[in-house]
């Protein structure tokens, strides 16, 4: 009787997001490793449409979960150009079929 009387929506839209920002970090890894900071128009492109979605979504469970999507999607912007900096450091490997562009930019950057 009492789990009838529970509300399991909050709970669930709290482990689908734990699990939509988990995705989108080797997501970003991987974006910026194949196509460096170019690809950051298609988090701004999914971000956009993810919260135009949002508005016509009737149920608020699914508006919810697009709302994440959608600003996870604009936060991987500003993550795509901090994972460059952080190959840069060299935290993560680098793609060697752009270490050209790569060392282009370690010469460009100033360092902090």
């Amino acid at each position: 009787m009492l789990i009838k009387s529970m509300q399991f929506s909050g709970l669930l839209i709290g482990v689908c997001t734990f699990l939509i920002i988990g995705l989108f970090h080797p997501i970003v890894i991987k974006a910026e490793y194949y196509f460096g900071t170019s690809c950051w128009w298609v988090f701004l492109v999914s971000g956009i449409s993810g919260i135009i979605a949002t508005l016509f979504t009737d149920s608020f469970f699914f508006s919810a979960l697009t709302g994440v999507f959608s600003f996870s999607s604009l936060w991987s912007i500003m993550e795509v150009f901090e994972q460059e900096h952080r190959v840069l450091k060299g935290w993560f490997p680098m793609n060697p079929k752009r270490s050209a562009y790569y060392a282009k930019k370690r010469n460009s950057v100033k360092p902090k």
